[in-house]
């Protein structure tokens, strides 16, 4: 059984407040792209995963995608192994969801391919588990995420009228460091009012918080999306706590923007 995992973006990121419980409360909006990795499972003789595409960095027993056979292991000790194989297309640590993704779609063809009775707030809580934006993953939609990220509110936006350049330089951002450098506040202007004013408006009131600290530590992402403007975008930004920055085009208008020791991803 296959499942192509989809990446995101997000669309302005506010960080509110910091909460008792260590995390913070943000807002943004999340937005599918359809950038995918391919995940397949049969059943083998013993659970393990084979990785294809880009190179994954962590130790085995840290995949979200191993984490999430296990959450389900463990409530089904029916469960057969696993033999799973990822081709993964989406940047790993570059603030696109893409480990998410993968342990929410982990989740899904589970269900489907042992016939598992979960409720869809069963599905919910297990993907909460494995990462505060792993919920939104189970969505097909653009979202407003409020609350740690995993309360979800279906937004109408549509962008596939657009193209978008996705830039991931080779530059990793710890996200706690990230989260550190942040004074929370309240966004001047409600997310769900700015995405529906005219695209080229949005650089005056969508924003992301975590640019501040990771573009005044690492000003060459501060460059990428200078050069994003100069190159027509109608609106960039940072990605998540980075490090990918995505120009929004007119579509079939995207540069042929370069930038050293960087990947791309072009959509439409």
């Amino acid at each position: 059984m296959i499942s192509f995992p989809h990446a995101k973006i997000n669309l302005g990121l506010s960080i509110l407040s910091k909460r008792p419980d260590g995390f913070h409360d943000l807002e943004t909006i999340f937005y599918p792209l359809p950038l995918r990795d391919v995940l397949e499972i049969n059943t083998g003789r013993e659970t393990r995963l084979v990785t294809a595409g880009l190179t994954l960095p962590e130790s085995s027993d840290k995949n979200l995608i191993l984490k999430a056979y296990g959450l389900l292991k463990k409530k089904y000790p029916q469960i057969s192994p696993l033999e799973v194989h990822l081709y993964k297309s989406i940047p790993f640590g570059a603030g696109m969801g893409g480990g998410s993704s993968d342990a929410a779609a982990m989740l899904r063809i589970m269900t489907r391919f042992f016939s598992l009775p979960l409720s869809s707030d069963e599905l919910f809580s297990y993907a909460l588990e494995l990462g505060s934006d792993c919920p939104f993953f189970l969505q097909d939609a653009p979202c407003l995420a409020s609350g740690r990220g995993e309360r979800l509110e279906p937004v109408s936006l549509d962008l596939s009228g657009y193209s978008f350049l996705l830039i991931h330089p080779q530059i990793k951002i710890n996200t706690a460091w990230a989260y550190s450098k942040i004074k929370p506040a309240r966004p001047v202007a409600p997310l769900t009012e700015v995405i529906h004013q005219p695209i080229g408006s949005w650089a005056a009131t969508l924003h992301n918080d975590f640019e501040r600290p990771v573009f005044e530590e690492f000003p060459f992402l501060k460059t990428i999306k200078e050069k994003l403007y100069s190159a027509g975008a109608l609106f960039a930004s940072m990605t998540g706590s980075g490090s990918t920055l995505y120009g929004i085009f007119s579509k079939g208008g995207l540069p042929d923007l370069q930038v050293d020791d960087a990947t791309y991803s072009r959509i439409g």
